[in-house]
């Protein structure tokens, strides 16, 4: 098969492409701008288009399908083209279910915690080398792509994303799969951009869960009270399975996992990440892993990346970066971390660098997000809120909506920089927040910091 991709320097697309072209397929593409990692993978696999741009000369009736990206816009001089010539076209999602129709199709959805499900997950059957197909939207250990797809396996685990599917695909992507076996981690309310209200993001996970096939699963995450009254309101005719927290210890910075056989010395830790693990074991169980195998295998799984990656650690003082930006995630993260430290000040940093986070009506959701704490700072920068094109907000507002008086805040990346690096990080566990990079903060300078 020829298939064109329409952004294909995305996280996710080019991951796509580079799958497809280990199958045999012939792939072409196009994008604006490609950054790294993209750049350099796509590069090297001979994908990568030879002039940045969009060239409608690239498509013609010799495609058997178009791949389009969210990066691409509805006005695509590429995608009107293939529209006009009347070429198949597919968001990611729809590809992803085409490719899988045939297969068990393992969604895990939720809006925090599913790329970590995910990887624990693939971990397991990875380390038990039970091959299966998947989509996770993170880099894994010992993983080359974030996508695989075969021809052979009967298992593909997907995670389930809420966003949406395409710029003419306005659906979110995990409405698309139709899984037989789901899982849903947590539901907060995030992408205000899409989702203006709480109930009509509640509203998603609701078809979601409505969108299992008849006679398969859900595991779902029976603390959640939001997730509890979605699963078992539905009533589509699936077994509903719930999980929770497993029993756990800390012992000198060290999380041991209460299981059959004994305590079992895990290298992920907070209460959140326990959570993603029961739910991933139940998965596992579906996909014939029992449970002594899964538990030797979590034992060396040390997260998805970008998710509480440890950035260093001395006799005295840990430093760590996550992800997190939504108030669920941050106040998640800062519990877990003062959790495993409890001994060490908490100096906790969150970045606002989404389009939700930098809402002024949406601030108000990091109510307590950092009161785990010792002590509390938030950057962002007001250029990032013009180029959203949002209202100004000011340094009231944040201080306000984090309802905590002692909040440093920092708006200049050099001011924010200084401050850290004046930072004596004795007795002291570090925690940077972030889906961006504070205005440009190198982050193995802050390991220098230990």
């Amino acid at each position: 098969m020829k298939v064109h991709f329409i952004a294909i320097g995305g996280a996710a697309m080019h991951n796509l492409a580079l799958a497809l072209q280990q199958m045999g397929y012939e792939v072409t593409g196009s994008d604006d701008t490609i950054f790294e990692p993209s750049k350099s993978r796509l590069e090297n696999a001979g994908l990568l288009p030879e002039n940045f741009g969009w060239f409608p000369e690239k498509i013609s009736n010799a495609l058997d399908a178009v791949v389009l990206g969210m990066h691409a816009k509805a006005d695509n001089p590429e995608l009107l083209k293939a529209q006009d010539l009347g070429l198949k076209i597919y968001s990611y999602p729809e590809f992803l279910y085409e490719q899988s129709k045939e297969k068990t199709r393992v969604v895990i959805g939720g809006s925090h915690g599913k790329t970590t499900i995910t990887s624990m997950i693939l971990h397991v059957m990875h380390y038990h080398d039970r091959d299966v197909d998947y989509m996770v939207g993170a880099q894994l250990e010992g993983f080359d792509l974030m996508v695989k797809l075969t021809e052979e396996n009967d298992f593909i685990v997907l995670e389930g994303d809420e966003y949406l599917s395409s710029p003419i695909d306005r659906r979110p992507k995990f409405h698309l799969y139709k899984p037989n076996i789901a899982l849903l981690s947590g539901i907060a309310w995030d992408h205000i951009n899409v989702f203006p209200t709480y109930e009509n993001y509640v509203e998603q996970f609701r078809i979601f869960v409505d969108s299992i096939v008849n006679g398969g699963s859900i595991n779902y995450n029976e603390e959640d009270p939001e997730v509890k009254r979605v699963v078992e309101a539905s009533e589509n005719p699936i077994r509903k399975i719930p999980y929770h927290t497993p029993d756990y210890t800390i012992e000198n910075g060290q999380t041991f996992l209460e299981t059959s056989e004994g305590p079992l010395p895990i290298e992920v830790f907070g209460k959140h990440n326990l959570n993603n693990l029961a739910g991933a074991k139940w998965i596992c169980q579906h996909m014939g892993i029992d449970e002594d195998d899964f538990y030797e295998a979590i034992a060396t799984f040390k997260g998805a990346s970008k998710r509480l990656e440890k950035l260093g650690e001395t006799s005295s003082s840990a430093a760590y970066k996550d992800f997190a930006h939504s108030p669920s995630k941050v106040k998640a993260t800062t519990e877990a971390v003062k959790a495993q430290y409890p001994n060490y000040r908490l100096l906790a940093c969150l970045e606002l660098h989404t389009y939700s986070s930098l809402n002024a009506e949406f601030l108000k959701e990091y109510k307590g997000a950092l009161d785990a704490a010792d002590e509390a700072v938030v950057f962002y920068s007001p250029d990032a809120v013009a180029i959203k094109k949002l209202d100004a907000v000011s340094k009231d507002q944040i201080a306000t909506a984090f309802d905590r008086e002692d909040l440093i805040i920092y708006t200049n990346p050099e001011a924010f920089k200084s401050f850290l690096f004046d930072q004596n990080l004795k007795n002291t566990a570090l925690l940077l927040m972030s889906s961006g990079n504070y205005g440009g903060l190198d982050f193995e300078d802050v390991k220098e910091l230990l």
